[in-house]
């Protein structure tokens, strides 16, 4: 004797599917207990699950006609697990390529706080020159040549901005 074996579920009634909150409470933990064994992590497992189960109530007249709605729900839930997991990769990769720690800048010290307002008080042509020579490292024909003026011009200039330095270093 042969018995064909019967449903584990029984299926849903054309006229009559399912409503919300049956399958809800019959699939909620499931799904869960699913997307918990994938993230490893249940409060995000509850949050996928829930997030599906809010889509599927948003559209459930249509959702509730599907052949199979819970494989609706578990495949939404299952994209959204797939799409946190994807931005919490990304999240983390561009963590690990960020400085560790900021270098740390130092202040400026009191003495060149005292040499850049000693080079505010010089001429502008003074203080260009002075800039030119001794922090871009240019030679006193280079000077001369972006400044349009013959060398001794330059020469000037530069003892003229040395010695005015020189007095308000000794006036600090």
């Amino acid at each position: 004797m042969t018995t064909t074996a019967e449903p584990e579920t029984p299926n849903a009634v054309p006229d009559h599917p399912p409503s919300f909150d049956e399958v809800y409470a019959a699939h909620y933990a499931d799904l869960t207990v699913q997307l918990y064994a994938y993230f490893g992590d249940r409060q995000e497992a509850q949050d996928v699950v829930q997030e599906a189960f809010c889509r599927a109530l948003a559209r459930w007249k249509s959702v509730a006609l599907y052949d199979d709605p819970v494989a609706w729900i578990r495949r939404v839930a299952w994209n959204l697990a797939v799409s946190r997991w994807r931005r919490s990769r990304t999240a983390l990769s561009f963590l690990r390529r960020q400085r560790p720690v900021e270098p740390r800048q130092d202040g400026p010290t009191p003495e060149r706080v005292a040499l850049l307002a000693a080079l505010a008080k010089l001429p502008p042509t003074q203080r260009r020159v002075v800039v030119l020579r001794y922090l871009a490292d240019l030679t006193v024909a280079e000077i001369a040549e972006r400044e349009s003026v013959p060398e001794g011009t330059v020469k000037s200039w530069l003892y003229r901005a040395r010695a005015a330095l020189a007095e308000e270093v000794r006036h600090d």
